[in-house]
């Protein structure tokens, strides 16, 4: 799991084709890795992605087709700055929301504008992601934890502070590039228990039986 806050931002080193799939160099800036080892979990641009080779100051990771598909991954190349955060532990501040590093789809930048000292950024999804994006609620962007103002339709914006614009892979986002989406998660626990999912109860016998009573 993850924050959504960026930890840093780093660059593509190269995309090492490898077997139909890809094996990414990540040069992590400066991203402390001392206490990551290698099979721990790095959100890239919001991607959780598994570090199999870890070096002074970068990091290496397979990336599945899969993975390659769905995400903005595959458009990478050497030079491109990408978000990074470090999986959460337990005894970390929560400063943004829970992220699973699992993006749900792409996006797409439609339009970036002046908002005062900010900038409002518009954003349009799939249908099939937008039904889970409310007006103040939590949305993950290129691994950024960011609060939706508004929503019509497809389309929502977000406001970027000159600090998320100057510390993220944002600076570098222009109209009509991908980004990664993850929608959150407890709209999707929402959407299951309406739909009729059963839910457990957490009564005194469900306690017991699962050795918490």
């Amino acid at each position: 799991m993850f924050t959504g806050i960026v930890q840093s931002v780093g660059r593509i080193v190269r995309a090492e084709p490898r077997g139909g799939d890809v094996r990414l160099h990540v040069d992590t800036a400066d991203l402390d890795l001392a206490d990551v080892q290698p099979g721990d979990s790095i959100a890239v641009s919001g991607v959780c992605l598994t570090a199999v080779t870890l070096e002074p100051r970068g990091f290496s990771a397979d990336v599945s087709n899969e993975t390659l598909s769905l995400t903005s991954l595959g458009r990478l190349k050497a030079g491109d700055p990408v978000n990074l955060e470090k999986a959460l532990r337990l005894a970390d501040r929560l400063g943004g929301h829970l992220v699973s590093g699992h993006v749900d789809g792409l996006g797409k930048v439609v339009s970036i504008a002046p908002d005062g000292r900010s900038q409002r950024w518009t954003f349009e999804v799939p249908a099939a992601i937008s039904r889970y994006i409310a007006a103040k609620g939590s949305v993950c962007i290129d691994g950024t934890s960011l609060t939706v103002n508004g929503v019509e339709g497809a389309r929502f914006g977000v406001n970027l502070i000159p600090h998320t614009v100057g510390h993220t892979a944002f600076h570098a986002r222009r109209v009509g590039d991908a980004v990664n989406i993850e929608v959150d998660v407890i709209a999707r626990y929402v959407e299951r228990l309406l739909a009729g999912g059963e839910a457990p109860r957490l009564d005194e016998a469900f306690l017991k039986k699962h050795g918490f009573a």
